[in-house]
């Protein structure tokens, strides 16, 4: 048996820059690799396994296939995967896109364009660190390291990415245009309007709290010792803390 660590990204920015005749985004973002990290333990067999004490895992068991199994798929193997969840999923964190990386890399697998058909965070992930990331997701390229310490805060609920992208399309073709950091932030209020009151609630008390990606995670630059959970109006936020790449 092998242990590998999928460590989670971090959306610093995100631009979206077109879209493809095949309905695919194209993007300019900055993403950092986190030291939260799922871990996978791989052996011989023939059986896929989620565990950890993070919401959803159960639902991943009784998936009838995953990104790790695509990523088996991809690589043409077979093998015993047992995935102890850390990243929250739906948190827009890349968990998933993670472990099908760390699967990748254990088979010694590194095509971007091949790893892009698994989801456009997989390439990233397979390379890590800290990088500029440009097309879908396949075009990477590499930055200095610049470690920085950064608290997250994961609402109970997740964002979907395909929603997300259907109402950034919807808001643009009503004549709306992204401003700021991360322009799949409207678009993800749109698609949950609870997550702009919390992101509200985190600007008001920590000043700079930035949507990750298509969220639900928001990001906060610096170390904020506010416990294991975020009160709000809107319910408690998971507080994670961790630190960029």
């Amino acid at each position: 048996m092998i242990r590998v660590a999928a460590p989670a990204k971090l959306t610093w920015y995100l631009e979206i820059t077109g879209v493809r005749a095949d309905g695919y985004h194209e993007i300019r973002s900055e993403m950092r690799e986190l030291t939260l990290a799922d871990t996978l333990e791989i052996a011989e067999g023939d059986r896929i396994v989620y565990r950890g004490d993070v919401e959803g895992v159960d639902e991943l068991n009784r998936a009838s296939t995953t990104l790790v199994h695509r990523a088996l798929t991809l690589v043409d193997r077979r093998a015993d995967v047992i995935v102890e969840k850390a990243i929250p999923l739906g948190g827009g964190l890349g968990g998933g896109s993670a472990d099908a990386a760390a699967i990748l890399r254990w088979a010694n697998y590194s095509d971007l364009d091949g790893a892009v058909h698994l989801g456009g965070d997989v390439p990233f992930c397979l390379v890590g660190g800290r990088a500029v990331v440009t097309g879908v997701g396949e075009s990477i390229e590499p930055l200095p390291p610049q470690p920085t310490a950064v608290t997250l805060l994961v609402p109970s609920f997740p964002i979907n990415t395909a929603a997300c992208y259907r109402a950034f399309d919807e808001m643009w073709a009503e004549g709306w245009r992204p401003t700021g950091r991360n322009h799949l932030e409207d678009p993800a209020v749109r698609v949950n309007p609870a997550l702009g009151a919390i992101l509200a609630r985190a600007r008001s008390e920590f000043g700079n709290a930035t949507l990750a990606g298509s969220g639900s995670t928001i990001f906060v630059e610096g170390h904020h010792a506010i416990g294991s959970t975020w009160r709000t109006e809107i319910g408690e936020v998971q507080v994670c803390e961790t630190v960029t790449a």
